[in-house]
């Protein structure tokens, strides 16, 4: 199998990828590719490294977005806040999935 993000590479089984978050650094299982180095780790992994930032009260929640749908010109409008829009980089011109 070749790596999806370059395309050249092979993979490479390694027990060092170092997961950053918030300053707890945790060691997982994964794979690397031979060519340009970006790291795979397995999804069993992942998820022990999420359970432990989630012990840790580092592991964010998901963004939660409560809203009422307005009527305008017989379609609904869904306002997103200003704090979301320059946090995301959002524009009239961005495709969104729901």
């Amino acid at each position: 199998m070749k790596c999806p993000i370059c395309e050249k590479g092979s993979f490479t089984k390694v027990d060092n990828i170092a997961l950053d978050i918030e300053g707890y650094v945790i060691i997982l299982k994964g794979e690397r590719c031979s060519e340009c180095g970006e790291e795979f780790p397995y999804e069993h992994e992942s998820q022990i490294a999420i359970e432990i930032a989630r012990r840790a009260g580092v592991w964010p929640e998901p963004l939660k977005l409560h809203r009422h749908l307005s009527k305008s010109g017989g379609g609904l409008i869904l306002r997103i806040p200003s704090d979301i829009e320059k946090q995301f980089n959002l524009n009239e011109n961005v495709p969104i999935t729901i």
